[in-house]
Formats: structure tokens, C-alpha cells, sequence
């Protein structure tokens, strides 16, 4: 009896040195984003311990980093194939039959991305609008959407790469 080692990883695909670079930039500042946070915590949990007051404001810090972090990693996990991968049912297939499937969830990440992207550029200008703040510090949300937008239209780019990479896998 042999065992058969089942992977999850994604077929590779190049894509671009500079989008690689740009994703592997965003991906640095998600990770200053959460050591930024991480810090902010403990420093505000110690606060609360020592003084009885933490930093004021914690948790919205802590949300609008969260959500700008999270949108800086998500060109890095798609340049790199580290989305979730089910390959139940396409571990015994050829490479061209994955390149063909990761094509075509590419392509659907891709439009989803798009769409997002254009749905978040109008709450953006909705909230820069209509001066959306923040309860307790009354920062503006839509500065938040400076850096999201940034990323996720290096997501679209990023799937798009992806997408022809996988394409071109599946033709050769």
C-alpha cells in the first residue's frame, strides 16, 4: 500500500514582477496594519489594568484596521493560489483540467472583485459625503477606503493575471 500525498494548493501561474511586488507591498502594510493594532491593544489593555482607562477609541482602531488589513492580503493570497481550494474531486486530473477549473474561478473572483470594487468606490464617496464618522474618536470612515480601494483594485488586476496565467496553463 502506498500513500499518495493530496494537496491543496492551487496550480501555479507567473504573473508580472511588478504585481507581484505591489501585492507583496500591500501585503507588508496589512502586516503593519496588525502589528500597529496589536500593539494598540496590549497597550490599552495594560492601561485599563494599570490606570482604569484604556486608549479611547480602541475598538473602532481596531475594526477600521481590520478591515484594511484584510483588503491588503487579498491581493497576496490570490498572486500566491492561497484562496481556499477543494480538490476532492480534481486531485487524480491533469494539470490542463485544473488550470481550466482554476480559470473559470478566477474569472468569477474576478467579477465579484469588480463588482465590490464599484460598490465600494460609491460608499466611499457616500460616506466622504455625508461626513461618516467613527463613534467615540469621530474619524471619518472614508479614510479607511484610501487604502482599500488601492488594494482592491490591485485584487482586480491580480485575478486578472491569474485568469490569463491559468488560461495560458491550460494551453500549453
Amino acid at each position: 500500500m502506498t500513500a499518495e500525498t493530496l494537496t491543496e494548493h492551487a496550480q501555479s501561474v507567473a504573473v508580472p514582477g511588478w504585481l507581484a511586488a505591489l501585492c507583496r507591498f500591500f501585503a507588508g502594510l496589512g502586516g503593519a496594519t496588525l502589528l500597529a493594532m496589536m500593539l494598540m491593544t496590549v497597550t490599552s489593555v495594560i492601561l485599563r489594568a494599570a490606570t482604569g482607562k484604556p486608549i479611547p477609541g480602541d475598538f473602532e482602531l481596531v475594526e477600521v484596521g481590520s478591515a484594511v488589513a484584510i483588503f491588503c492580503f487579498l491581493p497576496w493570497c490570490q498572486v500566491n493560489g492561497g484562496n481556499v481550494l477543494v480538490d476532492f474531486f480534481t486531485q487524480k486530473t491533469g494539470p490542463r483540467v485544473n488550470h481550466i477549473l482554476e480559470a473559470i474561478g478566477d474569472l468569477l473572483y474576478l467579477l465579484i472583485a469588480a463588482l465590490l470594487l464599484w460598490r465600494l468606490c460609491h460608499g466611499a464617496a457616500e460616506m466622504r459625503q455625508y461626513g461618516e464618522q467613527t463613534m467615540v474618536l469621530r474619524l471619518p470612515i472614508w479614510i479607511s477606503f484610501t487604502v482599500i480601494l488601492p488594494a482592491m483594485t490591485l485584487l482586480v488586476a491580480t485575478c486578472a493575471a491569474t485568469f490569463l496565467g491559468h488560461i495560458r496553463g491550460a494551453r500549453a
